[in-house]
């Protein structure tokens, strides 16, 4: 195997018309080091990433490659000084096998493919690989970290010795997560590959990485060996002077608190129709959250359509505080149960309308008394929009603005500041900072854990076991459409919920 490339990238700008997106950005990223990236969303990453790689044409800056100018004008050059990228999803074909996969991928692969010659070539090139992955297999048959190593070996296959890895670990249990991790950092610290890592995990950049570069708002912003710095100084790089919501402190819950929602012998399809989701003994109580944990696809989301009452049920009940709950919105108003699901400007807003008018969607029809009203004041609307949306800092150009005008940010906190205001006794929430930034992510999780001081009863289904750890009082794992692992969050082990979720 050839040795690792160091790769530089000196004042990068890039420039969309008025807009500039990466302003005079340097980063240098030694021979067999690993280098995080980290920034908020909009900061930049993908931008210098996508310069880097020849997928943009930079506006202005030039790229080195082990201190020699390299012209990289599309991903074909930028494969020809050996630099890959493995991105956030996968791109292999999940029909073939990974011998096929590995193959076809290359710009050599004859016309005629002899087997027996490849294989033997493969057997050989994975004996010098940390990776151990069952080539013979079609991909779709392999875990997600298997899937994940794969794309990883590919790039090393096709000869790469600088990778960008793209948030790598997103769909990874916490296990497969470390080991593969591990695994890359065994080559960089052996000199056969150098990586640049895009993340927002905290303590897998502190864990694995060397050296951090910090962009903000399009600027580089600080840097430097992860030995030098803690998560607090990496933070302020990140957000500069923008002030960050602290969790409240946790009170404890009531021994006596009684039980809010129940779910017992519930059963529905799930999204293909051809198997079912199976939830039974499932206890929310008044002032805790219950997070369930779970890999994509094992049932969370038809879990929550379930409950919402936008999925069918084939058996079994939810009951909330002693009446059997049918989601409809009269009873959801009356026993107040509220909703955060996941994509909310999908499944919680109506996006052509104004920003106004969904923040009211809950309380348009009463008066202040709670009374339904014989006319709808277009002015109350609007006085109650603009009460919530400057208590929950909603930034919007105007309140008669499309909600869909708002960034993913600004639109969480829209409709949290409907689903939160008033008296909650359950909140159902589903992957509540999905996709958002460092600032908005600390303010959601501060308004949850207000409302379960408050004494409401949070179910927080969340792919970010971070989060869940964080939140949580109880945790529950979701594999293949069932609850399989309860444990109270002082008992938590990471590697034993990770095995559960991966199946084991």
């Amino acid at each position: 195997m050839s040795d690792a490339v160091a790769v530089e990238a000196v004042g990068m700008t890039m420039r969309f018309g008025a807009f500039t997106a990466l302003d005079d950005v340097s980063i240098k990223v030694p021979a067999g080091s690993f280098h995080a990236l980290l920034g908020e969303n909009g900061a930049g990453k993908s931008t210098l990433v996508k310069c880097m790689m020849g997928f943009y044409t930079p506006t202005s800056g030039q790229m080195l490659v082990d201190s020699k100018e390299a012209v990289i004008r599309n991903p074909k050059d930028a494969a020809g000084f050996g630099l890959g990228m493995v991105y956030q999803h996968f791109t292999l074909v999940p029909s073939l096998t990974g011998a096929e996969n590995l193959v076809i991928s290359r710009e050599d692969a004859p016309r005629v493919i002899d087997w027996r010659k490849e294989r033997k070539a493969l057997a050989a090139f994975m004996e010098t690989m940390p990776f151990k992955i069952p080539l013979d297999q079609p991909v779709s048959a392999l875990a997600a970290g298997e899937k994940q190593k794969l794309e990883i070996v590919k790039q090393l296959y096709l000869g790469r010795r600088f990778i960008v890895l793209d948030e790598p670990t997103s769909v990874l249990t916490p296990n497969e997560a470390e080991e593969m991790l591990g695994l890359v950092r065994g080559m960089t610290r052996a000199g056969a590959l150098t990586v640049l890592m895009i993340s927002h995990k905290f303590h897998e950049v502190t864990s694995f990485c060397d050296d951090v570069t910090v962009l903000r708002k399009g600027r580089r912003t600080g840097g430097g060996r992860i030995a030098d710095l803690d998560r607090k100084q990496m933070a302020a790089m990140m957000i500069g002077d923008q002030p960050i919501v602290a969790l409240d402190s946790r009170s404890e819950t009531p021994a006596d608190a009684t039980p809010v929602l129940t779910v017992k012998q519930l059963k529905a399809k799930d999204r293909t129709g051809l198997k079912s989701i199976a939830i039974d003994g499932l206890e929310v109580r008044a002032g805790e959250i219950v997070g369930i944990a779970g890999i994509s696809g094992n049932g969370q989301k038809e879990f929550l359509e379930t409950i919402a009452g936008q999925r069918a049920r084939e058996g079994g009940a939810v009951v909330v505080k002693d009446t059997v709950y049918d989601a409809s919105r009269a009873q959801s108003r009356a026993l107040n149960v509220r909703f955060i699901p996941e994509e909310p400007l999908r499944n919680a807003c109506a996006p052509r309308m104004t920003v106004a008018e969904n923040i009211a969607f809950r309380t348009f029809d009463l008066n202040a008394d709670g009374k339904p009203v014989a006319w709808i004041s277009a002015r109350a609307i609007r006085a109650y929009a603009t009460r919530l949306i400057e208590q929950f800092k909603v930034k919007t150009a105007s309140l008669s603005s499309p909600i869909q005008s708002l960034s993913g940010g600004n639109v969480q906190r829209a409709v949290l500041a409907r689903e939160l205001t008033g008296q909650v006794d359950l909140l159902v929430v589903s992957n509540p900072c999905f996709g958002l930034d460092f600032a908005a992510v600390a303010e959601i999780r501060a308004r949850i854990m207000k409302a379960r001081n408050g004494g409401a009863a949070v179910l927080l289904m969340s792919e970010d076991l971070d989060e869940l750890l964080e939140l949580s009082d109880r945790i529950f794992v979701m594999s293949d459409g069932a609850l399989v692992y309860e444990t109270p969050i002082a008992q938590a082990d990471v590697h034993v919920i990770g095995e559960h979720m991966a199946g084991h």
